[in-house]
């Protein structure tokens, strides 16, 4: 049937002598329009022509069942999968994606792949956002979110900790030492989050690395920056974290910070990213002044109609879900 499309999802299709099931292909044609455009764009169709294809635009909002936070997400497609919530609270509440468990209503784990439109959530429904209980990773996250550095200490973030689990105590010599240091980054990662700034400077100072990566690609810094932490991005970067590093989406710590409208965090990246390849030590009113004047003066000889390739070198498609 020409006006068919085969392989989709729907009824039996009206054509007289047809009998096929599935998409029509005006809807088809739909679909693959909404895939082109990405999930945030905004549709230009009445979504009443087809209700059941057109995703639905909600908020959700995500209860960290350890301590209680809460977190809003907005401006999420109803068609958005788990996984791709899990990436945009990555960020929002910080927690690595590997160390999350999503549930609703029931204590069953929403599966990855699952749609929250599949899941049947509501506007404004409250998510249960849980961590893994098994290698001690619960205790050391909310240690994390506190962020006390004598609690932290206790919990196996160093080499020389005498803290064990069943699976730890198994470990030794250079599995021992990645085990430590996995946990070390991810309480890095949690305190650079949340503007613990004690807690950053104790795990730098005892071999925790910035340049370490969660599964979805992103740093200590990049988390920092999206929060406009500016005391830990400073730590950070005079301890080697890089601006430039990029996420599994081709994102910058930098970019991010444009993105979220941190303009002060922005310039004072850049200023310490360029200290740190001059050579210059300790940010200096005078260096600070001689910088922004030398950017400034950089701007105007470019002009606008040539600024936009320099603006363009970090992608800016942001998360998924705006976190509130």
């Amino acid at each position: 049937c020409p006006d068919h499309a085969a392989g989709g999802r729907g009824g039996r299709c009206p054509r007289a002598g047809c009998g096929r099931t599935g998409v029509p292909g005006r809807a088809a044609a739909l679909l693959e329009g909404l895939r082109a455009r990405g999930r945030t764009q905004p549709l230009a169709i009445a979504p009443e022509a087809v209700p059941d294809l057109v995703p639905v635009v909600l908020s959700v909002r995500m209860r960290l069942e350890e301590t209680g936070d809460m977190f809003r997400l907005a401006n999420c497609l109803s068609d958005i999968t788990v996984r791709e919530l899990k990436e945009d609270l990555d960020l929002a509440a910080g927690i690595p994606f590997n160390l999350q468990r999503l549930q609703y209503l029931d204590q069953g784990d929403l599966l990855d792949n699952s749609t929250l439109k599949s899941q049947d959530i509501l506007p404004g429904g409250i998510l249960s956002l849980c961590v893994w209980h098994y290698d001690g990773w619960m205790d050391l996250v909310v240690a994390a979110v506190e962020g006390d550095p004598s609690k932290l200490s206790c919990l196996g973030i160093t080499e020389d900790s005498f803290y064990r689990t069943a699976n730890s105590s198994h470990l030794e010599g250079n599995k021992w030492r990645q085990w430590t240091s996995q946990r070390a980054f991810v309480v890095l990662y949690i305190t650079s989050h949340r503007g613990h700034l004690d807690a950053v400077w104790y795990l730098l100072e005892h071999g925790a690395s910035c340049r370490r990566r969660s599964p979805v690609g992103r740093t200590a810094l990049h988390v920092a920056s999206a929060m406009g932490r500016l005391d830990c991005i400073t730590l950070l970067l005079e301890h080697g974290a890089s601006i430039l590093d990029r996420d599994a989406h081709g994102e910058t710590p930098i970019a991010l910070a444009r993105h979220l409208q941190h303009q002060q965090r922005e310039r004072h990246m850049f200023l310490l990213h360029w200290m740190a390849r001059s050579g210059v030590k300790g940010p200096s009113e005078l260096t600070v002044r001689r910088f922004f004047r030398q950017a400034a003066l950089g701007r105007a000889a470019r002009g606008p109609q040539n600024s936009s390739p320099q603006k363009s070198a970090f992608p800016e498609p942001g998360p998924r879900c705006s976190s509130e």
